[in-house]
């Protein structure tokens, strides 16, 4: 008997050591994820229902498709752009505003658009507040320099005001919500699930005005480092993406599997309930098809938006010099400093 487990602890052991040279050879590859629908409410549910494993060195059966151990890092948003500046993580959920500036100094490349903001970012304001105008006499704070600041200059803009005559001041989007509640401040910018949260909190708060004006121009994203994408497995890691983001919004645009879907979509989106998680996905208008996002990314209307808006605005606001703007393409092209790359999607969708 003591032989026989000596023989069979040798075996197993072998067969451990076989598992791990394996594992060794399947490249791995980083992604930070922030709470907001498309993001953790598609990649850290894809975790929790078992479409990917998420941890280093566990796989999934999309992995195991693509042959790719995926990482995801759950953080919070000014992190994920911390993180992706760094070098830390190979890819990171970011809007196309927040991708611009790091691409200066580390290539990237757009491999997915998630959805656009269509009502989930907002202005809201005391009940003392009546119009825009009057804002004119508050400071109105949010996250400066990034989605907040970009959807309370450009609402303006939309409402037919010049943004500078509007003071603008830097405050965690969370913390927006509970200053608000308290009465602390007149007026801040947040997004969901804090918009939604501090409405219900407190009642007598309003929405002034919200990102449905400016539809279109806050496209959320999946951005990746070129390098990265270069390395050996880089492609299947964003195919593996592509494939993961997609599988969830089947599920989610499924009837049968709708509101299962949306219910563990919500337990990654501050615990929100079937009722809550269905304002959510309008509010936030996902890219749910590969058609969606191919349109998007080979189109008309986001070139004109990155040229006429985003980039001026970051430019406007330093976040990009002048003098040593990105160059940005809509396709492949090594030498640019931002790409928004369609070939991923088409990739993984012919796989």
């Amino acid at each position: 008997m003591i032989r026989k487990s000596v023989v069979m602890a040798g075996m197993v052991g072998l067969w451990m050591a076989g598992v791990s040279a394996m594992g060794a050879d399947v490249p791995s590859f980083t992604i930070a994820v922030s709470e907001y629908p498309s993001w953790s409410g598609t990649f850290l549910t894809a975790c929790d229902i078992g479409l990917i494993d998420g941890t280093k060195g566990g796989m999934g059966p999309i992995e195991k498709r693509w042959n790719v151990d995926i990482v995801v890092k759950d953080t919070d948003y000014d992190s994920c752009i911390t993180l992706f500046v760094n070098g830390n993580v190979d890819a990171a959920c970011l809007t196309n505003i927040d991708s611009l500036a790091p691409s200066v100094t580390r290539k990237a490349v757009a491999i997915l658009p998630t959805s656009t903001s269509a009502g989930a970012d907002a202005c809201l304001v005391q009940p003392s507040i009546a119009s825009v105008e009057a804002l004119k006499n508050v400071v109105v704070r949010g996250l400066a320099a990034s989605v907040s600041e970009y959807t309370f200059d450009k609402g303006l803009e939309a409402l037919g005001q010049n943004a500078a005559d509007y003071k603008f001041e830097n405050l965690d989007p969370v913390q927006v919500g509970v200053v608000l509640q308290s009465g602390k401040i007149d007026a801040g910018v947040t997004w969901n699930p804090v918009v939604m949260e501090t409405l219900k909190a407190n009642g007598k708060l309003k929405r002034l005005f919200d990102s449905s004006l400016i539809k279109g121009h806050i496209i959320d994203m999946v951005t990746a480092s070129r390098v990265s994408l270069a390395k050996e497995g880089g492609k299947a890691f964003a195919c593996a993406l592509v494939d993961t983001y997609y599988t969830v919004c089947k599920l989610m645009d499924n009837e049968a599997t709708r509101d299962k879907t949306l219910t563990s979509m919500g337990k990654r989106f501050a615990n929100l309930g079937l009722k809550d998680m269905r304002v959510i996905v309008k509010e936030t208008q996902f890219y749910s098809t590969p058609e969606k996002g191919l349109a998007l990314f080979k189109g008309v209307e986001l070139p004109a938006v990155m040229k006429d808006h985003i980039l001026p605005w970051t430019i406007r606001k330093a976040l990009v010099d002048e003098g040593k703007r990105p160059n940005i393409v809509f396709g492949d092209d090594a030498a640019a400093q931002l790409c928004f790359d369609p070939q991923y999607i088409e990739a993984a969708t012919r796989k």
